[in-house]
């Protein structure tokens, strides 16, 4: 077998690197702030969603600064429909710790950066290698992928990350780290797929053992995950006469932490004890929807039955919620899960 070459990665990459919007051109020094916005906004989620939002948030909050001195429910507004909603949270509370200790420069330092909020070894190796040309090595899923294949591992994921971490150590160069690192990326990205691998277009073919034991696909190995049981629960969509929705906050902390949401029972596994209506946020005359909204978190997937009732203009909020008007429902930090339950209620969340 051929020895594994960084050097005809980031030759390959020269020729068939893609053309992201947080990415620098050839030739252009690398800007902190877009790499560490992008690669928060890209953790378990693809770079095809990321795109608009990037651009959008960029937009908005053009500045580490900018973003620091914003409002909390701005950043999660902005970031409304991303998912995984405490990436936002420590994206604002790392512009801050930035801003206030480090004069508004990220730290071109591996350890300084995982100190941050939100920054985990990968993130710290990313930022530290495509923005400072530190060699460090940023191990995400797409590099464990081609290391799997092209070293045959056999031991499983999660438990083969310390070996893959090993592995990407050994084969950043010295010089060029940040263009070897997004290669690695690339590789995964479009070539070393987890199906079907254009193997034939790799610039690492001759030394990947699982191409040549004709195996790829069947790389990495993985330990089988147990699906959370089902949950479910009951979504409640109070509208006014003028239109006006009502809405409440999450908790800061925890699943969706800090987000608006429609009110609603508990999501639990099984039936609930007795009726959901009991945990209607006023009383109303609610009529069930038909359908149930459904939704996949990471641990759980959940099935809702949305209720809505239509109340007098003059109907006060309950203590912690709030009437929103319909043009304003696009200005809320609504996640997903939410603006399904209003588009199944026939409210369009989009308007502002």
């Amino acid at each position: 077998m051929a020895a594994v070459d960084p050097a005809a990665l980031v030759a390959w990459y020269d020729r068939h690197r893609r053309d992201l919007p947080w990415r620098a051109k050839p030739g252009e020094h690398p800007d902190a702030y877009r790499v560490w916005l992008s690669e928060i906004m890209l953790q378990q989620t693809t770079v095809t969603a990321v795109k608009p939002y990037f651009e959008r948030f960029l937009t908005r909050f053009p500045s580490v600064q900018q973003l620091a001195r914003a409002p909390q429910d701005a950043v999660m507004q902005a970031w409304a429909g991303l998912g995984y909603y405490s990436r936002a949270r420590n994206l604002h509370a790392c512009a801050q710790v930035v801003t206030a200790r480090h004069g508004g420069r990220f730290p071109a330092d591996v350890e300084q950066l995982r100190a941050l909020p939100g920054i985990g070894a990968y993130t710290a190796a990313a930022i530290a290698a495509i923005a400072f040309e530190i060699p460090a090595a940023a191990v995400d899923g797409n590099v464990e992928r081609v290391l799997a294949r092209v070293y045959a591992v056999e031991e499983p994921l999660p438990k083969a990350k310390p070996l893959f971490q090993r592995l990407a150590d050994a084969l950043v160069p010295a010089q060029r780290a940040g263009d070897f690192a997004q290669a690695f990326m690339d590789l995964g990205a479009t070539i070393c797929t987890p199906k079907r691998p254009a193997c034939v277009l790799c610039p690492w073919q001759a030394a990947c053992r699982a191409r040549a034991e004709g195996t790829a696909e069947t790389f990495p190995r993985k330990t089988a995950k147990k699906e959370g049981a089902l949950r479910k629960g009951a979504a409640f969509v109070a509208v006014r006469d003028d239109g006006a929705v009502l809405l409440r906050t999450r908790p800061p902390e925890g699943l969706l932490g800090g987000m608006a949401e429609l009110p609603g029972s508990a999501w639990q596994a099984g039936e609930p004890a007795g009726s959901v209506l009991d945990t209607a946020p006023l009383p109303a005359r609610w009529t069930a929807l038909a359908g149930q909204v459904r939704h996949v978190f990471t641990h759980f997937p959940l099935e809702l039955t949305v209720f809505r009732a239509e109340v007098p203009q003059d109907t006060p909020a309950p203590e912690g919620m709030r009437w929103v008007a319909a043009t304003m429902l696009g200005q809320e930090a609504l996640p997903s899960l939410m603006r399904k339950v209003l588009a199944k209620a026939r409210i369009d969340s989009r308007k502002a």
